[in-house]
């Protein structure tokens, strides 16, 4: 697995390659986000760890340019704490937002859980109904069911990112059916996050938001309080 480590903390840098590479993972590095972008589209990285404050190009600029052509998973290292900042980071197109300081076990569980094939991969070439839309796992495609993109009425074609379908390909495949908070959080990203239910309310809201009707009035991603989640179509 090759990992494009990208952070302008040379100290920071030196401790993240060196206990990546002890653990077989291919390390490119970047100390810009200008060089972040460039070393994105030539290096091919199978997942990117990404400083937000770096050097000539923000790394939020840098979450925007990459999504305009992959869809490779990125996982934002940052010292900056404001949940607003966080939420930016998501809609961007990040998948995962790990606060510095930070446990170098817990990185590598999320590591671990980016690579991770989805749960029932076999079924990827299905496609779904959510009210409306039809969504096509194998493409990675959402579409109204007359052919239109968008959803709610807007055009355009409906954009996830890949923590976001990891989630929707969970809840499409067990249609009906009750999924725990701890069973959510383990399969998309991994056992440390069990116990974290905030991590998982902000991803099902970020799903509502982009996929029901009325996401003030959820009717397919539907809370079961104290338990989980369960989605009916």
């Amino acid at each position: 697995m090759r990992i494009l480590l990208a952070d302008d903390d040379e100290q920071l840098q030196r401790a993240l390659r060196i206990t990546l590479a002890a653990r077989g993972y291919e390390v490119l590095h970047a100390r810009d986000g200008a060089e972040a972008i460039e070393q994105a589209a030539s290096g091919h990285p199978d997942l990117i760890l990404l400083d937000l404050g770096m050097p000539r190009v923000d790394g939020l600029d840098v979450i925007r340019a990459v999504r305009a052509w992959s869809s490779v998973p990125i996982l934002v290292l940052s010292g900056r704490t404001d949940s607003g900042e966080k939420v930016e980071a998501l809609d961007a197109g990040a998948d995962d937002y790990v606060t510095k300081p930070f446990a170098m076990d817990e990185l590598l569980a999320r590591i671990r859980a980016r690579s991770r094939r989805p749960a029932g991969e076999d079924d990827a070439g299905a496609v779904h109904r959510i009210g409306e839309l039809e969504v096509d796992l194998a493409a990675k495609t959402i579409r109204r069911a007359d052919g239109a993109g968008g959803t709610g009425g807007s055009t355009g074609a409906v954009r996830l990112t890949p923590t976001e379908w990891h989630l929707l390909e969970l809840f499409l495949k067990h249609p009906g059916r009750l999924l725990t908070r701890e069973m959510l959080l383990s399969e998309v990203w991994g056992p440390y996050h069990a116990n974290d239910a905030g991590y998982l309310r902000l991803y099902v809201a970020q799903l509502r938001r982009k996929l029901e009707p009325v996401p003030a009035e959820p009717r397919h991603f539907l809370n079961e309080p104290g338990m989980g989640y369960r989605f009916e179509p």
